[in-house]
């Protein structure tokens, strides 16, 4: 096995491979990458059993072989040799040898033989859409995620089609994100997946062309995307994602219309007092007017009074503090509005001139 590539065109490849490889694993292959040679172009996959991450490097005249080398000494040595070096690689025994200009390094290797493939399957539903439309969904909704939640189903990101819509829907029990945005493909069969908290962070790292083609098909057990000689698999999360219509408030009779980045500071310096446990602030309404305040077991206490339009009557609320900043860092528009009804039901926050997006947010006794 043998093959020689310029070390650019090897080295964004491998560090989107190794994304999926754990370091400190205890099947020892699991920590490699897999690399496997044709006459015209290399094959690179790594894995943690969970998330598989392929891709391809067209080479010139490659001798055919495999072989698993460690994903992580491969990246740095990579990384460290000079722009537009050409790097040959070749297999002979247990070690591999890379070689550049005057710099040679020997690698052990593993049998590729065991290294672990995701199964073969059947996709039910495919769908095509571009890297920015998939990658702006799940920006609007990855920060309501749960992590290590023991209601495992939570920690992860229903993926839902139905007729020509796309929609992403993230909690965590207290909040509540959900985006949705048009597919042009009308037979679009409905389905809800969950696909995990790795498989997630690990496609948002990935998809970084606004325009480029990228292609989803989900099967019984496993979502894949492919776009730009890459493919990109996850198992995904047995379980079922509680029903996130009956979350949304219905009803809410006061509107508030806020500038986002007004209250956005507003809360971030409420934030400095809060309890840093909790992270509690109190929301008071009245005409025209939003306050909020914040304070922490040392009897500190911040203060701030924000213009808003709103006629109705006087409301007190809590809210996490912490929440309401995530809200706001998401939402792109001027203008945000929060639609409440009373201090123990939840607020609803979105976008006050686009709808594609929803925001609840549960309230807190303060």
């Amino acid at each position: 096995m043998k093959f020689t590539i310029n070390r650019d065109a090897f080295l964004k490849p491998l560090q989107v491979v190794s994304g999926a490889v754990e370091r400190r694993h205890t099947i020892p292959i699991l920590s490699n990458v897999l690399i496997q040679v044709k006459s015209d172009h290399i094959r690179l996959t790594g894995t943690d059993l969970e998330v598989e991450l392929v891709s391809l490097c067209a080479i010139e005249g490659g001798e055919e072989g495999q072989l698993t080398v460690p994903a992580k000494k491969l990246v740095d040595i990579v990384r460290s040799l000079p722009d537009h070096a050409m790097v040959e690689v070749s297999a002979s025994g247990e070690k591999a040898t890379i070689r550049s200009g005057r710099s040679k390094f020997t690698l052990a290797t593993l049998p590729a033989e065991d290294f672990p493939n995701i199964d073969d399957w059947e996709s039910d539903i495919q769908l095509v859409t571009s890297q920015g439309v998939l990658r702006d969904l799940m920006d609007r909704t990855h920060f309501s995620m749960a992590n290590q939640d023991v209601r495992y189903y939570l920690n992860g990101m229903l993926f839902e089609t139905d007729s020509n819509t796309l929609r992403t829907v993230a909690t965590d029990g207290h909040r509540l994100a959900m985006s949705s945005v048009e597919i042009p493909q009308p037979n679009l069969a409905g389905r809800q997946v969950i696909v995990p908290r790795k498989g997630i962070m690990e496609l948002m790292r990935l998809l970084d062309g606004a325009d480029a083609e990228v292609k989803v098909a989900i099967g019984a057990n496993h979502i894949r995307v492919e776009t730009n000689g890459m493919s990109f698999t996850s198992k995904l999360v047995d379980g079922r994602f509680p029903d996130y219509r009956r979350v949304l408030p219905q009803g809410g009779d006061k509107v508030v219309i806020a500038d986002r980045d007004v209250l956005k500071q507003a809360c971030a310096r409420a934030a400095i007092l809060s309890n840093e446990k909790y992270r509690g602030v109190r929301v008071t309404l009245s005409d025209g007017e939003m306050c909020l305040t914040a304070n922490n077991p040392e009897q500190e206490t911040a203060e701030e009074v924000v213009e808003v339009e709103y006629q109705g009557a006087p409301l007190e609320i809590g809210f996490n503090v912490s929440y309401l900043i995530d809200v706001l860092n998401t939402i792109h528009g001027d203008k945000v509005k929060m639609t409440l009804s009373s201090s123990d039901a939840s607020g609803l926050i979105e976008d006050s001139e686009d709808d594609a997006s929803l925001y609840v947010v549960m309230p807190m006794r303060l």
